[in-house]
Formats: C-alpha cells, sequence, structure tokens
C-alpha cells in the first residue's frame, strides 16, 4: 500500500513524503500532531503483512527493540497494527546513509572510518547487552546524522526478516552476510561483529571484498573465498585497522572477536597507534550452536550457482591461525608491489580451508563434474574452428557438414529464446521504466535506492544495472537508483515577495528556507528606512549566501549606532543611550515569567542601526510575573570607593576600565545584572557608589553590590544591601 502525503495514521500521524524503500519496507516522513514533531514512519510491503508469522515475529522484535535507548541507535517510539497495516514509528535523522556517504567519498580517510565504525559499534554492543542480535549490519542501515552523530537503524525489522529465506531481496544484504548466516547456521553477536568488519572493509577501500552476479554467487564467496586485504585497494591504510577489519572478518566465529567492546577497545587504540601493530588471535572455542534448515529451493540454488566475479588474490597467505601473533604484519615489499599497477592483482594466491569447515561433498562433485563439461566443450569448440579453418572436414559429405552446421545455429537460437537485450531506462519516471522492462522479456525492476541529482529529475532512473546493451536472462532483476530530485533545489526569489518586507522580516523569510542572509545598510531618499533597496541573486540552492541591501533612510548628518540595551536593568539602559547622544523615548512596562522585573525585554530599533543623533529610542521593560508586578523590592546604597587603595603610588596615571553589578542568589543560582555600564577612570578618584532605588530579583531580600574590574573580571570591593518589598503604584 503507498501512503499518499496529507494521509493520517490513528488520527496523528501526516503523512508528508516517502523519503525511501527497501526489501520489505517503505519509509516515510511523518508529522505527529500530538508531540508536534516529526518522525519517520516504517511500513511493512504488502507481501509482507500477509505472512502471520512473520508479523508476530516483526512485532516482537520491533518492540525489544523500542527499549533500546542509545545515542547511536535510532529510536523507536512506537509499533503499530492498523487492519492489514503494520508499521513502526521511528526517530527521523536528517542526514545520509553510510552507504551514500561511500559511493560519493570513496575510500575514508582511516581516522573517518574508525571514527564512523566506533559510534556504529558502540550502539550494536549497547544492543547486545540487552541480548538483542540486529543481523543485518550494512551501510545501507547506519545513518550519519548533520551533526556527525552515528545511529544504527532496523533493529526490529533486520531481526523478524532472519526467519526469511535467501532470495533476489537480499542483494542489498548479502555483501555484509556472515559465513554461517549464507550457511543457515545459527548467529549470534559474532554474526554483527563479521558485518560491521565488512562495512569498515568498504569504508576503507571503497569497495566491499566480494562481488557476484547474484545473491548466491555473493553467498559462497562469504563461505569459500580468502578475503583480500583491504590495502590492496587503498595503500593509505594503517595496519592496526586493517588487522581489525581482517579479525572481524574471519570465515569461523570463533576466531573473531569475542564481543563488540572488544571491537571497540582495538578501534580506539588504532586511533592512537595506528601503525602499531597490536590485534592478537582469538583463542578458538567450540562452536554449539543451533542450526536453521535452508529450505530446498534454495539449497538446489546455492548447489547450482554460477557467475561469480574473479575477486583479486589475498596478497599474504594466512593459513595459519597466528597464535599469539598479530593478525598481520606489513611488508615493505607489500606495499612496492602494490605500486607497479599490475591488473592482474596480488600473486601467490593459497586458498586456505580449514580442516572442521563444513564442506557439502554433494557441491564438490557437481563443481567437479561441472568443470570437467566445460573442459570437453571447450576442446569440441577449439576442434571445430581449427577443422573448419583449415579444411581438414572437406573429405566429408556436404550433407554432414550442413548438418552440423543446422545444429549449432539450433543451439543457438535455443539460448536466445531464454535471453534479451537490456533496454535503456536511464532517464525515465520509474513507472514508465518499470513498464518497458517488463516488456522487454519480463524484466523486474528493483529499487537499490534513492538519490539526490541535480541533472535527473526526482522520480526519474538515475542508473541501471545491467547497463543498456547487455545480454541478460529473460525475468531477471534490473537494479534502478531513482533520483530524490535536487537535495537543494533552486529557488526563484522573486516569488517570495521580499520588495514588500523590512529587512530584517526578510532576514527571517530567507533563514526559515535555509539560506545564510548577508545584511548590508545602505542610505536613499527614496526607500523607506528598514526596507529592502536591492538583493542577489534572483534563484538560488538552500545553502546559497543572499546579499540585502537594507536602506537606512537619507543620508545622516550625525549618524550614531544604536547600542543594544537588551537585558539591561532600566537605569544602565538609559545612560548607554544618553552617552551616545540619544535619548530615551517611550517605556512601556509588561509582565514577564523569565525576564527579572526592571529589565529591558526590547528596544524599538535594532541594535547596531544607524540613526541620526538625539535621536529617542523605545523600550520595553520587564514588571516581572503577573504576581510580582504587584510588589517591588527595592534597596539602595550611598557609598564612595577610593580607587588609589587598589593601585598605590602612580595612580593618578593609572587608568582603570569600572563596572558596578548587583549580584543575587535567585533560586539556588547566581544572577548578575549591570547597574552602572563600564567607564573608564584615572586611579586617583574617589568611585561615587550611590544608587537611590536598585530593584532586586522578587521574592530575594539580599544582594552584593560589586565594583568589577571589566579588563580581569576581578571584584574590586562589594557591598551587602537588603531589600524589601514596596507595592506597586
Amino acid at each position: 500500500m503507498i501512503l499518499r502525503p496529507g494521509t493520517f495514521l490513528q488520527d496523528r500521524y501526516e503523512i508528508l513524503d516517502k523519503i525511501g524503500s527497501g526489501g520489505m519496507s517503505d519509509v516515510y516522513k511523518a508529522l505527529c500532531h500530538k508531540l508536534k514533531r516529526q518522525v519517520a514512519i516504517k511500513v511493512l510491503k504488502e507481501e509482507f503483512s500477509s505472512d502471520s508469522g512473520f508479523v508476530s515475529k516483526f512485532k516482537m522484535e520491533a518492540q525489544a527493540a523500542a527499549r533500546l535507548s542509545h545515542p547511536n541507535i535510532v529510536n523507536v517510539y512506537d509499533v503499530v497494527d492498523e487492519g492489514t497495516l503494520h508499521y513502526i514509528v521511528m526517530e527521523l535523522i536528517e542526514g545520509i546513509t553510510l552507504k551514500n556517504y561511500i559511493l560519493k567519498k570513496g575510500c575514508l580517510d582511516s581516522k573517518e572510518a574508525i571514527g564512523i565504525a566506533i559510534q556504529v559499534a558502540q550502539g550494536i554492543a549497547a544492543a547486545h547487552e540487552q541480548g538483542i542480535v540486529h543481523r543485518d549490519i550494512k551501510p545501507q542501515n547506519i545513518i550519519i546524522a548533520r551533526d556527525g552523530k552515528v545511529k544504527v537503524a532496523d533493529f526490529g525489522i533486520a531481526r523478524a526478516a532472519s526467519t526469511q529465506t535467501l532470495s533476489a531481496t537480499a542483494m542489498g544484504s548479502v555483501h555484509y552476510i556472515s559465513p554461517e548466516q549464507a550457511r543457515g547456521g545459527y548467529s549470534d553477536a559474532r554474526s554483527d561483529i563479521y558485518s560491521l568488519g565488512i562495512t569498515m572493509y568498504e569504508m576503507a577501500a571503497g569497495r566491499v571484498p566480494f562481488e557476484g552476479e547474484n545473491t548466491v554467487t555473493v553467498a559462497l564467496a562469504h563461505l569459500e573465498d580468502p578475503i583480500t586485504p583491504p590495502s590492496y585497494y587503498n595503500q593509505e591504510i594503517p595496519v592496526g585497522f586493517e588487522n581489525i577489519i581482517l579479525k572481524c572478518t574471519e570465515k569461523k566465529p570463533e576466531y573473531r572477536y569475542g564481543s563488540m567492546q572488544e571491537v571497540i577497545a582495538d578501534l580506539r587504540r588504532a586511533l592512537v597507534t595506528p601503525d602499531e601493530n597490536f590485534v592478537q588471535a582469538s583463542a578458538p572455542s567450540m562452536d554449539t550452536s543451533q542450526t536453521v534448515i535452508i529450505g530446498a529451493p534454495e539449497l538446489e540454488q546455492i548447489r547450482s550457482g554460477s557467475g561469480r566475479r574473479n575477486q583479486p588474490e589475498p596478497q599474504q597467505n594466512r593459513n595459519s591461525r597466528y597464535g599469539n601473533e598479530p593478525v598481520r604484519e606489513r611488508q615493505p615489499e607489500h606495499r612496492s608491489s602494490r605500486n607497479t599497477g599490475n591488473a592482474g592483482g596480488p600473486s601467490g594466491r593459497t586458498k586456505r580451508r580449514e580442516p572442521d569447515e563444513e564442506i557439502n561433498p554433494g557441491i564438490e562433485k557437481l563443481l567437479t563434474a561441472a568443470g570437467i563439461v566445460v573442459a570437453v566443450l571447450i576442446v569440441i569448440v577449439l576442434i571445430f574452428l581449427v577443422t573448419r579453418l583449415g579444411g581438414l572436414f572437406r573429405s566429408g559429405t556436404p550433407k554432414e557438414t550442413e548438418t552440423t552446421v543446422e545444429t549449432t545455429i539450433q543451439e543457438e537460437t535455443t539460448l536466445g529464446e531464454k535471453q534479451t537485450t537490456m533496454p535503456e531506462v536511464e532517464g525515465l519516471a520509474e513507472d514508465i521504466a518499470r513498464q518497458k522492462l517488463r516488456e522487454n522479456g519480463g524484466l523486474d525492476m528493483k529499487i537499490g535506492d534513492y538519490e539526490f541529482s541535480d541533472t535527473v529529475k526526482k522520480g526519474d532512473v538515475i542508473t541501471q544495472t545491467p547497463k543498456a546493451g547487455e545480454i541478460v536472462d529473460k525475468y531477471s532483476a534490473v537494479s534502478v537508483v531513482i533520483s530524490n530530485g535536487p537535495e537543494h533545489p533552486e529557488i526563484d526569489l522573486t516569488t517570495l515577495g521580499l520588495d514588500s518586507l523590512t529587512a530584517e522580516a526578510a532576514k527571517s523569510l530567507l533563514e526559515g528556507k535555509g539560506f545564510v542572509v548577508n545584511v548590508q545598510n545602505q542610505s536613499s531618499d527614496t526607500v523607506e528606512s528598514g526596507k529592502i533597496i536591492s538583493y542577489s541573486p534572483d534563484k538560488a540552492k538552500e545553502g546559497a549566501v543572499i546579499s540585502v541591501i537594507a536602506s537606512t533612510g537619507p543620508a545622516l548628518t550625525n549618524p550614531v549606532t544604536v547600542p543594544d540595551i537588551t537585558g539591561k536593568g532600566e537605569e544602565v539602559g538609559e545612560e548607554m543611550l544618553a552617552d551616545l547622544g540619544l535619548v530615551s523615548g517611550t517605556v512601556t512596562k509588561e509582565t514577564s515569567e523569565e525576564v527579572p522585573a526592571g529589565t529591558i525585554i526590547r528596544q524599538t530599533i535594532a541594535p547596531n542601526t544607524q540613526v541620526e543623533g538625539g535621536t529617542a529610542i523605545d523600550y520595553v521593560v520587564s514588571s516581572g510575573s503577573a504576581e510580582q508586578a504587584k510588589y517591588k523590592y527595592l534597596a539602595s546604597i550611598e557609598k564612595s570607593y577610593p580607587l588609589q587603595n587598589l593601585i598605590g603610588p602612580g595612580s593618578a596615571s593609572t587608568q582603570l576600565n569600572i563596572k558596578i553589578q548587583l549580584k543575587q542568589t535567585v533560586n539556588g543560582k547566581d544572577e548578575v545584572r549591570d547597574l552602572m555600564g563600564p567607564v573608564t577612570i584615572t586611579g586617583d578618584q574617589q568611585l561615587p557608589v550611590v544608587f537611590k532605588n536598585i530593584e532586586g530579583a522578587y521574592g530575594v531580600t539580599s544582594g552584593e553590590v560589586q565594583i568589577v574590574n571589566v579588563d580581569t573580571g576581578e571584584v574590586i570591593n562589594s557591598y551587602p544591601v537588603t531589600f524589601v518589598p514596596i507595592p506597586q503604584s
């Protein structure tokens, strides 16, 4: 079921937009009207919603995941059944998946990769401590938020899906699956360690270690093929980090790290001493894990699986379990051999198979028989070509030759009937592309991912795999990437009505749309003060800098910059205005639960605005809360302080920046308010400390009047004062 924008779930969640789709679910951005926050809603697809066993498992595991609370785990807020609709309400993370981040950057810097890996491992470790195993750790399930926080998603749906058989929908996951999961064996926390190792491999090398034409091919590679050290693809990987990856991706669980906490400890060490060879082998333990049965169709598919792509051969033969030795000792010649640019990959491949590794004898026999058949076919084809070219069969009758050619043509025709040529769907709309593929050999379009694109319209196909023109099997799957449109679409600023707004209102509007606004003031005889003279550019993307020229009215003969008097006491505000040649205008009282009584809440002319000297500045003063408005707590002081006592000889030639402030303890916290703004005086003067009506915090009867050295922050002297409640007039 596709949810349209504007759809309400439970009369609470309003669907805003579809933001992603996976093998088992669709993901939507929604607004929770009850809590006034945006959330992500993951809705099970119909084919899974109709499976009562899967739904029950999904609900149980999602509810368990909802109990997880960790900074590196996407929070699950709710698990809901609404008829045939089953969905999870979770935290909405504004950011990018680790998969897309790797696709954009390629190989990540080792420190960045280790930092991401530590955060991922911390989230998984927290789940393991609660007895929850993820079973589908992959970059697609890891989100990097805009603030750099890394979070792991899909705990509930991943574990529930672990009961499903291996199929084409698992193509995104099979590259990260552990050998025991590929074999159908019992998986535990060490399976997550393996998948994290493959994820770290991809961050470090810019690619996964095993590729293949289909899921079975990749799964078999996890079971049988030795892993190529990631340094073959990226020579900058530190030895410590590489050894962590290699230990995490051991074929047998007992040779991996014993827990995710051990992985975190070694990753942190790799940040400090990246080139130290510190990773130690794990002592093997007897594996008594239970077994999960693979269905007959999947077993038959694995037995007949083919099409594996060639993998570069490992650079080192790790046929020993390295006892107490570190995992890998990097050799100088190892580096130099990778600099030769040899496209054939490292030499000296040695495929290690442990004596106790479970191998199906039937698979070995079938593979051997297949090899013999292929060899015989190659020999027959070679003999046929040579004899045809050399004329060795010319002694045969024309009828025999004709029969041979006819048989060959018939075999080729039969093969072609099962295949088709991949059509071009890049640039087509999703529904049109799906229809075109279906009409060409019944090809099945699968959406592999959604990506932003500045060149491909939203909803159109960006890339397809396989590419157009390739020969493929009919009814096979075609993976496509669909455009989400530009990440920051261009906005026509002329449609926003900026010309009719004040510069302040325009700045607020533009910043709300994600722009950076640079306002510059300029005098104008034609544009009213505060309004916009011009702005540029006319069109821009989110995040762009918009230059706004604001009018200050006609040119000033005696320009004065308005000070910021908000947060100051009323007396201090008056002094600041007077010192600059400005005057206090209309003073309005207003109750406030947050701003202490006697403090200026706001001013009518914004700070740093250029005005003519003598301009009146209106402002609003807090009278405290509604209850506080009934009383004022007032104190007075009349003292003087000889500054020469502080400075000593030479005080007449010494200048000090002095201010006077009131300090009170309000609700257990110290609050300070200026009574006299900073002034510069010579050290031989008597500093008058005279204030007739000091208004203090409501309900507080004591405080200190302090003389403060502005340059050092030192309290030079202080005087205790007592406040008494005075009824407001």
